[in-house]
């Protein structure tokens, strides 16, 4: 069952927080795309299927749905909780410009996480006309240099970041060798989406199917058909994409699969090798593991700071941080702030 609560309304948007308790691993019926939506994940995790493209959505990914779109939806994971940003076509076309998104998922980094809670934030404060409308520039503007972050390349159809936000947009400006690996942070365009295959005993499910419960644990996350460390398929299969290898880490990460705290025990999780799940994730998302992992615990470090959190040293040892300055320096690195000014910004507006 999926209800919506209107949030705020301006000029060509509207806000909606959307709530979904549904609980089934299999495709919903169709249904037909009404508008154009940028869809943020606050909590839980569902799949998408649009035209035929499937993907894992969570608080890091969004997509991006245009009007008239066949789309599917399955819930393996339980409900969530979205916010649903409605664009009037004329908006769109300003911000935009003309056509579909060249892609129509786009990853969550920490800097458009932290656009999204303040676009939030802003729309309790009711002054749409200005203050939310600012949000909102700020949060699509953002969202669309995620697409393309690097330079003026069409965002969209018929638009660039150039003729659209300026010379050098909204956006985090990727730097080679940004974390501990050595990655370039930024999407690659193209991106994840492609539908995660289990195994038979896993069923059609993702997280909250037979790993979950304790049985098969290897086997309900295990990418079938994948290279063994041996380099050859398993079952003489075909290799499956690095997208289908990288949903699959990701639901894992998600679910806060035991495995998913290091690199050689998420590996043998879904039956891979180190290196492949490594260059395949990297190569899919455009940032590490070791990233995309600490991506993950900012956001919920985001969670807890917006709720009150008093205790960092308490965060930190939550989350799995060596300590609180290792929480600090991880939160500065991946949104730019310390957690006490994420506190005044994430704080509810007063009259």
């Amino acid at each position: 069952m999926r209800s919506a609560v209107r949030l705020a309304a301006g000029d060509g948007f509207r806000l909606d927080a959307v709530t979904c308790v549904d609980d089934h691993r299999g495709w919903s019926a169709a249904e037909m795309g009404s508008g154009h939506r940028l869809v943020l994940v606050r909590r839980g995790l569902f799949r998408r299927k649009a035209d035929g493209r499937a993907a894992v959505i969570d608080p890091t990914m969004a997509y991006l749905g245009v009007p008239g779109e066949e789309e599917h939806f399955a819930h393996p994971a339980g409900g969530d909780v979205c916010t649903s940003v409605s664009l009037t076509p004329e908006l769109w076309r300003t911000l935009a410009g003309e056509g579909p998104p060249v892609r129509p998922t786009l990853y969550v980094d920490a800097r458009l996480d932290l656009a999204h809670r303040r676009f939030l934030v802003a729309a309790r404060g009711g002054d749409t006309a200005f203050e939310l409308a600012e949000s909102l520039l700020s949060l699509i503007g953002t969202a669309l240099g995620q697409i393309a972050p690097s330079g003026p390349r069409t965002l969209l159809a018929g638009a660039t970041e150039a003729s659209v936000f300026g010379p050098a947009g909204n956006t985090e400006t990727p730097t080679p060798g940004a974390d501990s690996t050595g990655s370039t942070v930024g999407p690659r365009p193209g991106g994840a989406g492609a539908p995660v295959s289990w195994t038979a005993e896993a069923g059609a499910g993702g997280v909250g199917g037979a790993a979950t419960r304790g049985r098969g644990v290897a086997k309900a996350y295990a990418v079938k058909g994948s290279p063994t460390r041996a380099g050859r398929s398993r079952g003489g299969g075909v290799p499956r994409s690095g997208a289908v290898i990288a949903d699959a880490a990701r639901e894992a990460i998600a679910a806060d699969h035991p495995a998913a705290g290091g690199l050689m025990s998420l590996a043998e999780l879904l039956a891979v090798s180190p290196y492949q799940l490594s260059r395949a994730f990297t190569r899919e998302l455009g940032v590490s593991l070791t990233h995309y992992r600490n991506r993950v615990r900012v956001g919920r470090a985001l969670d807890r700071l917006e709720d009150g959190e008093p205790s960092l040293a308490g965060l930190a040892a939550d989350l799995g941080f060596a300590d609180q300055a290792h929480l600090t320096r991880t939160i500065r690195h991946h949104v730019g702030h310390t957690p006490a000014a994420l506190r005044r910004l994430l704080a509810p507006r007063t009259p």
